[in-house]
């Protein structure tokens, strides 16, 4: 059992997705990265009283992309990608958690495109605040890098020059700050 970091209270925490971010970021051509988000539906934090009694549960609106570009994140929720009209949800459920120091890995259970696969989010606790209204909360990053194959992603262009339109290797990054229930 591994004690709780410094200020992090046992208890539920709810996602606030006003200031709340999930991004991902892939390479485009080989030499550029393009940036995007998606929609936050939900997250719940149960905080135990012990790090490994911890879990998260989180859904992703995967219909509210947002990349900069309204023809790229339509071609994204079609059914070249994640076709969001039949898959409209990513989920994450966590089946474990542990820690080193104030740091933590949380492995879980990732659905994209229908397809579930085991993924680690290096996941930093970046504190404890309570805001202007009263609610404590509770901030964490979390990062991961995902096969887009593993998922069933596999629309791409092959380029002129060598190599695909777009890379197999997608960066995910979550940003979030939950308020204790």
């Amino acid at each position: 059992m591994t004690a709780l970091p410094n200020g992090l209270v046992a208890g539920t925490y709810n996602a606030d997705p006003s200031h709340s971010t999930a991004a991902f970021v892939v390479r485009h051509a080989g030499i550029s990265k393009v940036r995007g988000t998606l929609g936050l539906n939900s997250a719940t934090i149960t905080i135990g009283e012990d790090v490994e009694s911890s879990t998260v549960v989180a859904e992703l609106d995967a219909t509210a992309v947002s990349t900069g570009s309204p023809d790229r994140d339509a071609h994204l929720t079609s059914a070249d990608f994640w076709d969001a009209e039949k898959n409209p949800t990513w989920t994450f459920t966590s089946t474990s958690v542990s820690s080193d120091g104030d740091d933590f890995v949380v492995t879980g259970d990732l659905t994209i495109n229908g397809v579930t696969k085991s993924v680690e989010l290096e996941t930093e606790f970046d504190g404890t605040a309570v805001d202007a209204y009263g609610n404590p909360r509770a901030g964490f990053e979390a990062k991961t890098e995902i096969s887009r194959k593993d998922f069933g992603l596999t629309w791409n262009v092959a380029l002129e020059a060598g190599g695909v339109l777009v890379s197999d290797k997608v960066k995910i990054s979550l940003d979030i700050s939950a308020i204790k229930a």
